[in-house]
């Protein structure tokens, strides 16, 4: 069994240098083809459930999905609850079986947000389970703009709340296709000399590839989230497995084929984090 927490894959990446990938799940297809992609590349990897994933598929389900995979795989695999927005969100997933829970406060004011993940922590750490909190809000394409992590702030959210990572706002956007967004090192550098706890970017599918290299090996970055450009790959992967034959209806048979696309795609993705 290799089921792991947050806290277990992290710990060694801010030791060793290395990054962990935090996937974001849709289904079976997609959480099978990242774990075999973990197995061949032989590193952990993190399946996340988001919150367009739960409005399709209920989490105790996702949880036994999550479980099931991590039992049976080579590498350390972590089921974590992707922007949990209230306590109740992180308790069903806990109960579930999630070994890992983030809470997001960062529309809240300071305090709040210092206030509410503190007890989220500490809901988590006494079921065995780890919390990554959110300082700094994260925006979105086409949606919600950002709003940036202040220093001082992230150090007062990393001593306050007992949170095992700290996701960032520095310059990352969620949704972003063209991987030319580049982050804030600066800031990240400002970040890192005020608090030791492991850091996240979210909207990872929207960083160089280069960069993310170079973050994950030599900065306190130690989880990238990669959602889009994984969807897509698996999107392009279903269209040609469906325009192959047309008269064709078992959607087993359909989705069978996006998995060694997908596979291929999710290597490349855990390449960038590797130590080297």
């Amino acid at each position: 069994m290799t089921l792991a927490t947050l806290s277990q894959v992290l710990q060694p990446a801010l030791r060793d240098g290395y990054a962990v990938a935090g996937l974001v799940t849709l289904g079976w297809e997609d959480m099978r083809a990242y774990v075999a992609a973990a197995e061949a590349e032989d590193c952990p990897v993190i399946l996340q459930a988001g919150p367009s994933c739960r409005e399709y598929t209920p989490l105790p389900v996702l949880a036994a999905m999550f479980r099931h995979l991590a039992e049976n795989a080579s590498v350390p695999v972590v089921a974590h609850l992707d922007h949990g927005y209230t306590a109740h969100d992180c308790r069903l997933a806990i109960d579930s079986g999630f070994t890992s829970v983030m809470y997001d406060g960062s529309r809240k004011s300071l305090a709040q947000n210092i206030d509410e993940t503190a007890a989220i922590a500490e809901m988590a750490h006494a079921a065995g389970v780890s919390c990554e909190g959110e300082i700094g809000f994260v925006g979105y394409t086409g949606g919600e703009g950002s709003a940036g992590t202040d220093p001082d702030e992230a150090a007062q959210f990393a001593s306050q709340t007992g949170v095992d990572a700290i996701a960032i706002s520095v310059g990352n956007v969620h949704l972003q296709k063209d991987g030319e967004g580049g982050l804030d090192e600066p800031r990240i550098r400002a970040i890192e000399t005020v608090t030791s706890v492991p850091l996240v970017i979210h909207g990872g599918s929207g960083v160089p590839a280069a960069q993310r290299q170079a973050l994950a090996r030599g900065s306190s970055i130690c989880k990238f989230n990669i959602g889009t450009e994984l969807r897509m790959a698996f999107g392009q992967a279903l269209r040609d497995a469906v325009s192959r034959d047309s008269a064709r209806f078992d959607r087993v048979q359909i989705l069978r084929e996006t998995h060694d696309p997908l596979v291929t795609a999710t290597r490349r993705v855990l390449r960038d984090f590797k130590a080297l």
